[in-house]
């Protein structure tokens, strides 16, 4: 969830190979990878009311893959996550799946260093960004219901709404395009990460800001527009944030080990690094829609799984979700949907997103047409995911 200076962050935390990843509360989409490809998409210029569609599918390899066998990825996995928990490089949880098949679902490392606690496939996790997914999920369920549109003007949901905001719809808030600054970015943030804050009060405190750039302009992280959406699906639903997501995407979905953290020491103990040093304590009142969830590898395989179907909305609706309508700046044409970054690696369509918050560092990476995905949640916040879900892929797809 929330993005801060990435240099910064880094050199605090002595990791200066996660320059180009790490969002404080929301480790944000990779920014550079040589072997990352745009999707080919017919992408609306933003601000528009147009849908995008994807018209073709990613390129071919240039030559035929042989990719390994089931128990092949199984060895060759917990092979490679293994040495990197010996090398206390890694502490988490792992699951991946390829033709709905799980081919591996391990803990790694400690839950509780203190206690000597184990991960397990069951452990819960803070998943930080992984949260904007459900958020846009929450909003296209609004919609299919026909009780707002993702075109409509965000004011129509909102009390008090600014002047500026008037013309802010919330398909930019989904995609990051609406101008309005995050609020994580601001000085002093970090000292009062630790005191509840109700999402008005939390709305209060960028509400008087002037935009970044006009709506529509362009691309800009803003953990506060997925604030603003988890308040318009209030106002629409009639219904806590939290309580429609249990309603309408956890019960349904029977992922029976995810919802709204409240601080109640249930999960895995995050940490700052391979210590035992337990990261800076942070009320989950604060990240709310953009990053307030928890859950585990087996109920995200679980929403995963669903994605192929109509079970929470309709193909179209999926459709927006998947669709690449904002490109993002420095990621080597990789764009961003609604809750997803969406683009081709490898000759391989990837839709993925890392999440993060103080102690803890998650990604899921969906490979639709190929069937395959990999889920990592980590207790750790050090960790480089983007480099394991890279070598994951590589064991999969047979690559070297």
């Amino acid at each position: 969830m929330l993005q801060i200076h990435l240099r910064q962050w880094a050199n605090h935390h002595a990791i200066p190979s996660l320059v180009s990843l790490i969002y404080l509360w929301g480790i944000g989409l990779p920014t550079s990878s040589a072997t990352m490809t745009s999707l080919p998409t017919q992408t609306p210029q933003l601000g528009t009311t147009t849908v995008a569609t994807s018209t073709t599918s990613p390129s071919p390899p240039s030559a035929v893959s042989v990719f390994p066998s089931d128990q092949d990825i199984i060895s060759q996995a917990d092979i490679y996550l293994s040495k990197l928990t010996t090398a206390r490089l890694f502490s988490g949880s792992v699951l991946i799946a390829r033709n709905s098949t799980v081919l591996v679902r391990q803990g790694y490392g400690e839950a509780d260093r203190e206690k000597h606690e184990v991960n397990k496939a069951q452990t819960k996790f803070r998943i930080g960004s992984l949260t904007k997914q459900f958020t846009a999920m929450a909003i296209l369920i609004l919609q299919a219901e026909g009780n707002l549109n993702v075109h409509d003007r965000i004011c129509t949901y909102l009390s008090n709404c600014p002047t500026s905001w008037q013309a802010i719809t919330i398909h930019q808030l989904l995609t990051h395009t609406s101008g309005i600054p995050d609020f994580t970015r601001f000085p002093g943030f970090l000292a009062t990460q630790g005191s509840p804050s109700s999402p008005t009060q939390t709305i209060a405190r960028f509400k008087d800001k002037p935009l970044d750039f006009q709506p529509g302009e362009k691309f800009s992280y803003s953990n506060s527009g997925y604030i603003l959406l988890g308040a318009i699906i209030e106002r629409a639903s009639g219904a806590t944030y939290e309580a429609f997501l249990k309603d309408n995407i956890f019960v349904p979905l029977q992922m029976v080990d995810s919802g709204y953290d409240h601080n109640n020491g249930d999960l895995a103990i995050g940490y700052r690094d391979q210590t035992s040093v337990p990261a800076d304590f942070v009320d989950m009142s604060i990240p709310y829609a953009a990053g307030g969830l928890y859950s585990t590898v087996e109920d995200l395989y679980r929403w995963d799984q669903a994605l192929y179907t109509d079970k929470l909305i309709p193909k179209n609706s999926r459709d927006m979700m998947f669709t690449a309508f904002a490109l993002m700046p420095d990621n080597g044409g990789l764009g961003y949907g609604y809750g997803w970054g969406i683009g081709e690696e490898d000759h391989h369509l990837l839709i993925s997103h890392e999440g993060g918050i103080n102690g803890f560092h998650s990604v899921i990476a969906r490979y639709p047409n190929d069937k395959t995905v990999i889920i990592i949640l980590g207790n750790r916040q050090d960790m480089n995911l983007f480099e394991m879900r890279t070598q994951i892929a590589k064991i999969i797809f047979g690559e070297k």
